[in-house]
């Protein structure tokens, strides 16, 4: 879903977010992406973009400033990539502590206290 305020929507805006967002989804599965990008005059920087993204487990989200849309896309993709890596992360960390953590001082499983 791609929302604007501020800017004309241009024929390629919605592909080129959705093309951004499909670079993406290798990493996660995306069940939904919400996309607003807002142009505030006064503001500078004047681009704002924020993303949300709808995954299995924690949603992901991401805001970016920059003086130009396609910089503000580019920071904000930066973040969602970087959250998705950083959970993946995060993930096998958790995974291999918990295996450290069953396997003996010899590096062996240990016997279940039902199997002792």
């Amino acid at each position: 879903m791609l929302k604007h305020s501020g800017i004309h929507p241009a024929k390629g805006l919605r592909a080129i977010v959705h093309q951004k967002i499909l670079t993406l989804m290798p990493l996660r599965q995306i069940d939904l992406a919400m996309v607003r990008i807002t142009r505030e005059e006064e503001a500078s920087p004047a681009f704002c973009v924020r993303a949300h993204l709808v995954t299995p487990g924690p949603d992901l989200f991401a805001e970016a400033r920059d003086h130009t849309f396609a910089a503000a896309l580019g920071k904000a993709m930066k973040q969602l990539t970087a959250g998705i890596k950083a959970r993946a992360s995060k993930r096998l960390t958790r995974l291999k502590s918990n295996l450290a953590e069953r396997r003996g001082p010899v590096g062996r499983l240990m016997a279940s206290p039902a199997a002792r």
